[in-house]
């Protein structure tokens, strides 16, 4: 009969409506007078059925993936099988093509529990003694749903060992907790832990939100936040922040591991191409490399040990990651010849500052030492320029290498670049080039604050960089006088040119004016060919300034006669640009205070005092309109004294003697 029946549903029997309701009306009388009578269970499984036949292979369970779905023999230990079925991993390797892919009913559940509408309730949650003692004792009461109440233990949640997993319960009760847990720091790891990395807002919330505010972890966790399960960038740049705390001696201690945590950096970045961008997580590199480097060139033990732990890695036979070990390799050399060079050219400028030679003998015994191969300085491997790392250096140009006449003696040095080009800078020593830097970077900061509300006063900052507490470089910039650029155009100066040296004068002169920059003079006011001005040797700031009377807004009678007078077209458009760049400068107040002030625990001589914010804020007249603001600024302009022209002059003789 069942036989026929497959003939009937497989359409081989003719069909016949009335005749076919009868027999099986017929045939279920006589299925369901047999069940009657047997003491047997029966299960029917309707299997789907196709119009065409269906061609199928199992699946070979050797080429599933570890992390997908190889489910093999023997059974759940719940289940007691023979050992002869247990060994056959034939009969029951098992395949599932959906373990990899989202549970949906766990991912609703989580979705539930974590909903990220109720997150400003969160932060108010804090746990009761119960729940408290819960997380630190181990007994939690679980709520799956609103039906049923289940039991569970787990052992001191916040204690676990590292390579011990969370359940889902568990995660969901730290999560629930999360923003109670910012002041633990044994909680930040179970919380990294507890995260839906997939998820989008989960991944913003944890790493934008409650990472900055969780209070510093210990190293062991850093540690842990470097090893291979911690992908995303901005947890692994805060565990290194955490690192910076330490020593070099417990550093040291750590070293080992920690070069072996620079391969799971670069897993993080190579495989940055193959993630999905649409999560949130970032694959930035976390500045563990830099970090390291940076602790190594200052020690020579750490640095020794750092360096063969580097060729360990480089030598084995994994290229890949041998590639980007020899990067770093690469890299911490370049910082160890910069040193060497930044403290070579240190010792020669400090000897040549405190001697009694006269300038011309100092010049004298600066070329014969750059020219001595023994200092290698004339011939040197390619390297970045430390004051511009775009620029790659070979050495550097005795013969064109001179000393300033001011009080420092700082060196002018004309470096020769890969590219066949020079390079000049200006070496210092005794001087405190931190300020200098912080003025440039205002500066920088306020011109691309002007350009974005369209406003270009060809302000080119050049580069400072500060290389310790008394010493650095600054790029040189060849001036020259305005009468011999150009061709022949207004004032015998190519329109273009006067252009950008009456917007470059504005520029100046506001921000100048901002900053409180003092003891200016010919001689730290230059001009480049094309046109630009610029101020140079800030080491007097906030309104300090050695010269008595010293106007606020600084504007030598040469600058406005460069203009054509005061009455010219270009002074009007320069009085005009300066209004412009002071009413845009004063909306971005609070971000230039701020900054400011943050400078002031630095110990840079001028701002280690308390008032500079009221100093700076007083520039800026918020308590003005915008018309009242203007009104003052332009009578700081208008302002000149005679009495400034003399102390010019009397600069300009104190100069001519020294030279």
């Amino acid at each position: 009969m069942v036989q026929l029946v497959k003939k009937y549903e497989r359409g081989d029997l003719p069909k016949s409506d009335w005749l076919d309701a009868l027999a099986f009306r017929k045939m279920a009388e006589i299925h369901a007078a047999e069940t009657e009578k047997s003491q047997n269970l029966f299960l029917y499984i309707d299997l789907p059925r196709f119009d065409f036949p269906v061609i199928f292979t199992e699946a070979d369970t050797s080429a599933v993936p570890p992390t997908s779905t190889a489910v093999t023999s023997p059974l759940p230990p719940a289940t007691t099988v023979s050992s002869s079925l247990a060994s056959d991993t034939h009969l029951w390797a098992l395949i599932d093509p959906d373990i990899a892919k989202e549970n949906p009913v766990e991912d609703k559940h989580r979705r539930l529990v974590r909903s990220h509408r109720s997150s400003p309730y969160d932060r108010e949650m804090k746990p009761n003694a119960k729940i408290r003692d819960d997380l630190n004792v181990g007994v939690l009461f679980l709520r799956h749903f609103s039906f049923w109440l289940k039991y569970a233990v787990f052992q001191e949640i916040l204690n676990y060992a590292p390579s011990q997993p969370l359940t889902l319960e568990e995660k969901d009760l730290i999560w629930k907790f999360r923003f109670y847990l910012t002041r633990d720091k044994r909680g930040l790891t179970k919380f990294l832990t507890s995260v839906t990395w997939r998820d989008p807002s989960e991944v913003k919330q944890a790493v934008e939100e409650l990472l900055p505010q969780w209070t510093e972890i210990d190293i062991d966790d850093a540690l842990e936040l470097l090893g291979p399960n911690t992908v995303d960038s901005r947890v692994r740049a805060f565990a290194v922040k955490q690192l910076s705390r330490a020593d070099d001696d417990e550093l040291l201690l750590y070293l080992l591991q920690l070069v072996q945590a620079l391969k799971f950096e670069s897993t993080a970045n190579d495989q940055r191409s193959a993630r999905s961008t649409s999560n949130a997580i970032s694959y930035d590199d976390s500045g563990l490399a830099d970090f390291l480097i940076g602790r190594a060139v200052r020690n020579l033990i750490l640095g020794n040990r750092f360096h063969w732990y580097l060729m360990v890695e480089v030598a084995l036979e994994d290229r890949i990651m041998a590639k980007m070990y020899g990067r770093v390799v690469y890299k911490f050399m370049q910082k160890m010849l910069e040193g060497e060079l930044i403290d070579t050219l240190a010792k020669r400028a400090k000897d040549l500052r405190t001697s009694k030679d006269p300038r011309p003998k100092k010049i004298e015994k600066l070329r014969a030492a750059i020219a001595d191969s023994k200092n290698n300085l004339s011939s040197m491997p390619p390297l970045p320029l430390p004051l511009n790392a775009r620029v790659e250096v070979t050495g550097i140009i005795a013969e064109k290498c001179s000393i300033f006449k001011s009080n420092m003696f700082p060196l002018l040095l004309y470096f020769q670049c890969s590219d066949g080009s020079e390079y000049p800078v200006i070496f210092k020593d005794g001087d405190d080039m931190r300020q200098d830097q912080l003025v440039i970077q205002l500066f920088t900061l306020m011109d691309k604050l002007l350009r974005k509300e369209n406003l270009d006063l060809k302000v080119s900052p050049y580069d400072v960089l500060a290389t310790g507490p008394s010493q650095g470089m600054v790029q040189f910039i060849p001036s020259k006088t305005i009468a011999t650029i150009g061709s022949v155009g207004t004032y015998g100066v190519e329109p273009t040119v006067i252009d950008t040296f009456v917007r470059s004068c504005a520029g100046y002169c506001v921000m100048t004016y901002l900053l409180g920059v003092g003891d200016r003079h010919l001689d730290n006011l230059l001009l480049a060919p094309d046109g630009h001005f610029f101020h140079v040797d800030f080491g007097y700031i906030l309104g300090r300034d050695p010269k008595p009377l010293a106007p606020p807004v600084k504007v030598c009678k040469e600058m406005i006669d460069a203009m054509g007078g005061v009455q010219s077209v270009h002074y009007a458009r320069f009085k005009n640009f300066c209004f412009t760049a002071f009413t845009i400068l004063r909306k971005s107040a609070n971000l230039i205070l701020n900054l400011v002030t943050l400078m002031v625990d630095a110990n840079i001589p001028h701002i280690k005092h308390r008032d500079v914010h009221e100093q700076v804020l007083g520039k800026f007249c918020l308590e003005l309109t915008e018309e009242q603001a203007i009104e003052h600024f332009e009578k700081l302009l208008n302002d000149t004294s005679p009495f400034t022209v003399v102390l010019d002059r009397m600069h300009d003789w104190a100069q001519y003697w020294r030279s």
